[in-house]
């Protein structure tokens, strides 16, 4: 019996130690993952300009009523690896046609989406991501009228997205558990998918000038600061407010959503996040990024760790950016370093990122995650 577990200690010393990532951080091997990951989104286009589809499906499918669900997880993915082939730079005349392709897609198909129908409001993530999308198109568009257009697809988008806000304040995607079905949406507003979308209306107005509806901000910053606990843990929906410490809503549950929550509501002026409480939770990222990394590629949600899911792992690593973005610049270079390590020692053997099976949107939206990361990890590098 003693024989036996000291073997499985070893055993799970071996899967740990193969855990740690070794990869060297370095101009050159950054730029070489970025051009894999900018090859993988350039083979993965669909002929239309986006990316991902309804298939792929498994034994357990997410919810997903048609057609406008997948409409919208198409529009998200889409944005995601359009922004991550605009950030990374790649100036090769194939990358620029699959950005002048997926900024066509994104012209004719985001002013169409809307939610599916009244449990499901995955189009935030469609609008958020677009106006990402849109944002990053706008900088680098060559003439005013380019620039205008961006700039009106945009409010259209942060317009529609204000729609949809929850009676709670903020965005959620389901509402489907209480069998009310309502025009304004009254749902799980969540957390994290309300500071998805006010960081993308505030990059929005911040590059473009589009116009926020202050009364929205508002409401939604105040539902975030309802979620979050004293030690700048979020919980995960406005439902889970009395219930800060079951498992998915203790720190490590919230490691991903600590990112993005941060990072919001320091970008609309709260002192409360201190650079101190951006610096302790990025440290706390990386130290427990294992947590996360657990839930990785598994199919079902909140079935690991502290309920964490797959999909919260690029998810974290992208707004890890957002939120150090924050600290003052010669703190940003450390940050960088341990980031890019673990983004290198993720990277598929085909060039993409992933953490979720979600139909075909899986690879297409870790890629985008991953490259905006990576580009931010090079600059702060490059610059340290």
């Amino acid at each position: 019996m003693k024989r036996s577990f000291i073997a499985i200690l070893a055993c799970v010393a071996s899967v740990a130690a193969q855990e740690k990532p070794t990869e060297e951080v370095n101009a050159a091997n950054i730029a070489a993952s970025i051009k894999r990951g900018v090859d993988f989104l350039i083979a993965d286009q669909n002929e239309n300009g986006s990316w991902g589809g309804p298939t792929r499906t498994k034994g357990l499918n997410i919810y997903a009523p048609l057609p406008g669900a997948h409409h919208a997880f198409r529009a998200g993915a889409s944005g995601l690896a359009l922004s991550g082939l605009i950030d990374s730079g790649d100036t090769r005349p194939e990358t620029l046609a699959a950005i002048e392709k997926g900024g066509k897609w994104m012209e004719t198909e985001l002013p169409k989406l809307r939610r599916a129908d009244q449990t499901t409001t995955y189009n935030a993530w469609g609008h958020a991501y677009g106006m990402r999308a849109l944002t990053r198109l706008y900088r680098t568009a060559k003439d005013e009228a380019s620039k205008e257009k961006w700039k009106h697809l945009a409010q259209e988008q942060s317009d529609l997205a204000n729609r949809y806000m929850d009676v709670n304040g903020g965005w959620g995607y389901l509402d489907l558990y209480d069998d009310i079905t309502t025009q304004k949406p009254s749902g799980i507003t969540t957390s994290f998918t309300t500071a998805t979308v006010l960081l993308a209306m505030r990059e929005a107005r911040d590059v473009m000038g589009i116009k926020l509806d202050d009364k929205i901000v508002k409401a939604s910053l105040d539902s975030i600061e309802r979620q979050r606990t004293p030690d700048f843990a979020y919980v995960y929906s406005h439902s889970h407010i009395y219930r800060p410490r079951v498992p998915i809503n203790r720190p490590a549950g919230s490691l991903a959503r600590s990112q993005a929550c941060n990072a919001t509501l320091r970008a609309f002026g709260e002192a409360k996040v201190t650079d101190k409480v951006i610096d302790e939770w990025a440290d706390r990222f990386i130290e427990r990024e294992g947590f996360l990394s657990i839930g990785r590629k598994r199919p079902v949600p909140h079935e690991t760790h502290f309920q964490i899911s797959g999909y919260f792992y690029y998810y974290g690593i992208y707004y890890f950016t957002e939120s150090v973005e924050f600290l003052p610049a010669d703190q940003q270079p450390e940050h960088a370093e341990k980031l890019a390590q673990l983004i290198l020692h993720r990277q598929e053997k085909d060039g993409s990122w992933w953490d979720y099976p979600l139909y075909d949107y899986h690879q297409p939206y870790g890629t985008g995650y991953a490259l905006m990361a990576m580009s931010w990890c090079q600059k702060k590098l490059k610059n340290g």
